[in-house]
């Protein structure tokens, strides 16, 4: 549902059958959206980028953790991102997850972390981290709206504020 994605390959999916967590790994090919100014340097001029998430969804426990990482860039860049969705026992009223994988509506909290470090692009190094920070705040933002929006169709819900 973002119109950067290009496209998402599942790669590993499996279930542990004695906790019956459901692990998926997927790599996700993604729009360039470095803007064209900082494209000038010949490393950031490519079409397209890669990123690895995994993610383990434990329907026992009501949660599910995500981490991803980028795979382009590498040499440069790290940027790391780990989400984590849970029931929450704060406010019964609903959440995205618990519809999706439990079958009810119920409050879900959202915590997020990510880190990026850039390393041997000069002068460039501060720009860099900070447009990839700001694109990392917008993109959890984003996910939440869209959360929210699959929610409300699944549940009928108004959206808590």
């Amino acid at each position: 549902m973002d119109k950067n994605v290009i496209s998402v390959k599942i790669v590993e999916e499996r279930k542990d059958e004695t906790t019956g967590i459901i692990y998926r790994k997927r790599i996700a090919i993604c729009k360039n959206v470095i803007p064209e100014i900082l494209r000038k340097v010949s490393i950031l001029k490519i079409p397209s980028i890669q990123l690895e998430e995994e993610s383990w969804l434990n329907l026992q426990e009501r949660n599910m953790a995500i981490r991803s990482h980028c795979l382009t860039w590498t040499q440069y860049a790290s940027m790391k991102e780990e989400s984590v969705f849970r029931e929450s026992m704060e406010n019964p009223n609903w959440g995205w997850i618990s519809q999706l994988y439990f079958g009810f509506c119920q409050r879900t909290e959202f915590i997020q972390r990510g880190r990026i470090s850039i390393t041997g692009a000069g002068f460039l190094n501060y720009i860099l981290e900070t447009f990839a920070s700001t694109f990392l705040r917008q993109g959890a933002q984003k996910g939440i709206r869209i959360m929210e929006m699959l929610l409300k169709e699944q549940c009928g819900a108004p959206l808590v504020e």
